[in-house]
């Protein structure tokens, strides 16, 4: 419990920084938007660059392990935008936000200390395999979605243009064009893309801290909670189940698999929505909800798969 806690309290210390630069009118909304527009056009996209370019991948790729992470968090996408539209009224572009908030795990800030805390070197090849195309999946398919439930979503050539000039599809895919060429990052490449890298996690959670000072919780208390649920607890159960019962892996692969679904809601939700405009208060409201309750959640998760060390 006290590690988890020491995992957890430098985000709410960023984010209750942006908080306070808020509240107190020391940094203004300017900034708010700027700082967003830095991370999600300039130091996000240098960050998936770095990683896709870079990241320990192994020689056969373990399909039983996609298979049980992402079916999961496909159903847990599908379930959440169905209670989302059905039960709590959402529409249009507010879906896929509220989706992909429910299944975009927090990796950099909760993810790798969890499990390399649990498993140490032995999680790290399968978490970092996660980590290399957890989020291009996600974020492309909420890109898909979010362009598509625009009202000029029937117009295919228009959404094909925004796609191909979308910053963070940018970095992703010239992050596999690098990789796929075998060649190998310059070291001055390598430190400015590493420095950049750096600067994305807390520049966005600083800019988070203040964008929940501009719209407050904002999001109805009983669909964050919901879409915390869904998070915290029905997508790590269901790679639970497929991991360790239902689909052949090696155990802590599957104990990475499950700690990697029971993280927090991560900050590039937030980003997509104060990108588009559309649901921060949601997204942002999530975050920080579920960031919480993931102090509790997580640690049951890291007790319940702990045995296969």
């Amino acid at each position: 419990m006290f590690e988890t806690l020491a995992i957890v309290l430098p985000i709410f210390l960023i984010i209750g920084l942006g908080y306070l630069a808020a509240s107190s009118k020391l940094l203004g909304d300017r900034v708010t938007d700027g700082l967003s527009d830095f991370v999600f056009v300039i130091a996000i996209p240098i960050l998936l660059f770095r990683t896709l370019a870079t990241a320990p991948l192994p020689a056969v790729q373990p399909w039983f392990y996609w298979l049980a992470y992402f079916s999961a968090l496909a159903a847990v996408w599908v379930l959440t935008t169905l209670i989302a539209g059905k039960v709590f009224g959402l529409t249009g572009q507010e879906l896929p936000i509220a989706g992909f908030t429910a299944v975009q795990s927090n990796t950099v800030f909760i993810g790798i200390p969890l499990v390399l805390r649990a498993f140490g070197d032995d999680g790290a090849v399968p978490l970092f395999l996660l980590i290399a195309i957890h989020l291009p999946i996600t974020m492309t398919v909420a890109t898909l979605l979010v362009e598509k439930a625009d009202g000029q979503s029937g117009r295919w050539m228009i959404m094909l243009k925004k796609l191909v000039l979308h910053p963070i599809l940018i970095g992703i895919f010239a992050g596999i064009a690098f990789r796929i060429s075998g060649l190998a990052l310059p070291a001055s490449l390598a430190t400015a893309t590493k420095m950049m890298a750096d600067a994305a996690a807390p520049t966005a959670l600083f800019a988070l801290g203040m964008t929940l000072k501009r719209y407050g919780a904002g999001a109805p208390l009983p669909l964050v909670g919901a879409l915390s649920v869904l998070k915290l607890l029905v997508h790590p159960a269901l790679v639970y189940v497929l991991a360790f019962h239902l689909l052949p892996m090696p155990p802590v692969w599957a104990a990475v698999a499950v700690l990697f679904a029971a993280c927090p809601s991560g900050v590039n939700a937030y980003l997509m929505a104060q990108r588009y405009q559309v649901g921060v208060a949601l997204a942002s409201s999530s975050i920080a909800v579920s960031t919480v309750l993931a102090l509790v959640t997580t640690t049951g998760w890291v007790w319940l798969v702990s045995s296969v060390r």
